[in-house]
């Protein structure tokens, strides 16, 4: 994938609103309703905002040190890897979700999550909207990353910020399926004529 650089980060900065602002109005359910798993072996809203803190837990402070210590000054074009470009489109949410194995670390089934999660998660999206920032100001394309499955393996800051926040929006789909499955039957009364 080539795109002009400004162009690229205006998408994942306005992707990232989106997703803090999804956040945000999940806040306004219980936990319990938030905890609700739609079926056996699926994830709560509450297990899918928990997995996002975990990676971000890994990725933002990863991004942060790769851009500081950046010694390649911003280029007006981005140029995609192929590695991290199959990454990036993979996670892009689509109609039906593929699923996806996770790593034992990074699967938050069965933990007791309070709401504390999504204060957690509307932090991290803030912080990667600093971040984006901070990413105008070196090459997307030269500064490499490390992802979290792999230390040899290494990503474009580009592929990586697209990575993240693919993820991000991904499971922001997931939890909102998970909430509208669990929701309570709505009673509807009948007029009589």
């Amino acid at each position: 994938m080539k795109a002009n650089t400004t162009d690229l980060l205006a998408d994942l900065r306005q992707r990232t609103l989106d997703n803090h602002k999804r956040a945000e109005a999940m806040l306004q359910l219980s936990e319990g309703r938030l905890n609700q798993r739609p079926g056996p072996g699926s994830w709560s809203a509450l297990e899918c905002i928990e997995h996002l803190n975990r990676y971000g837990n890994f990725y933002l402070p990863e991004i942060q040190q790769r851009i500081a210590q950046s010694p390649h000054p911003a280029s007006a074009k981005y140029s995609s890897g192929w590695l991290g470009n199959y990454f990036a489109k993979s996670l892009l949410p689509k109609e039906k979700l593929n699923k996806m194995k996770t790593f034992s670390r990074m699967d938050p089934m069965g933990s007791e999550l309070r709401a504390e999660v999504l204060h957690t998660f509307v932090a991290q999206q803030k912080q990667t909207l600093a971040l984006l920032k901070e990413a105008e100001t070196v090459s997307l394309s030269k500064t490499k990353t490390a992802i979290s499955i792999s230390s040899w393996i290494k990503l474009r800051l580009g592929d990586t910020l697209r990575v993240l926040i693919y993820h991000n929006q991904r499971h922001i789909v997931q939890a909102e399926r998970a909430l509208q499955s669990t929701q309570p039957a709505k009673t509807r009364t009948q007029r009589a004529y």
